[in-house]
């Protein structure tokens, strides 16, 4: 496990060396998904905590996803609420769900690890998708972001809507 990369508050940890070489330059991309989002009306971290980012693998995800979840199984993101008024919150990531959703969805691994941190990050600002209405206010700024980035609209596959 590689040490935290600190940037305006916000700890990285990389704990698996795959994020690296599929994502090069893994801060950056993720520090750039952080400042979006927050342009798109998402948290600003600038002013309040960061968040962690934990860049892991499926069997970490899925342990936490069991123990705190009630799931058994990995998934791409799991988001914590802050601990604490001086804790961010944390967004952990699986290497293995992401990589193959990236591939199905036949995206970059940097933009669906973008996406997925902004969607990470909305979920500590509030933002949920359990409701259709809540979904759609959450996916469009999801799709703001995305685009303020230079990816395209995260819920569009093959030319309809994922």
């Amino acid at each position: 496990m590689e040490p935290p990369s600190r940037h305006a508050g916000t700890d990285i940890i990389i704990e698996d060396a795959r994020w690296r070489s599929s994502v090069p330059d893994t801060e950056r991309a993720i520090r750039r998904a952080l400042t979006a989002v927050a342009r798109q009306g998402g948290p600003d971290f600038s002013r309040s905590p960061a968040p962690s980012i934990l860049l892991s693998t499926d069997r970490i995800v899925k342990r936490l996803n069991a123990r705190f979840r009630n799931k058994n199984k990995p998934t791409n993101v799991l988001t914590f609420e802050p601990v604490s008024p001086l804790h961010g919150g944390d967004i952990i990531l699986g290497y293995e769900t992401v990589r193959k959703e990236a591939d199905a969805a036949h995206r970059s691994m940097r933009a669906h690890l973008s996406h997925l941190v902004v969607h990470g990050a909305l979920h500590l600002a509030g933002y949920d998708h359990y409701q259709p209405g809540e979904a759609r206010d959450m996916e469009g700024v999801e799709t703001r972001t995305m685009r303020q980035l230079g990816f395209g609209d995260p819920w569009r596959q093959a030319g309809r809507r994922a």
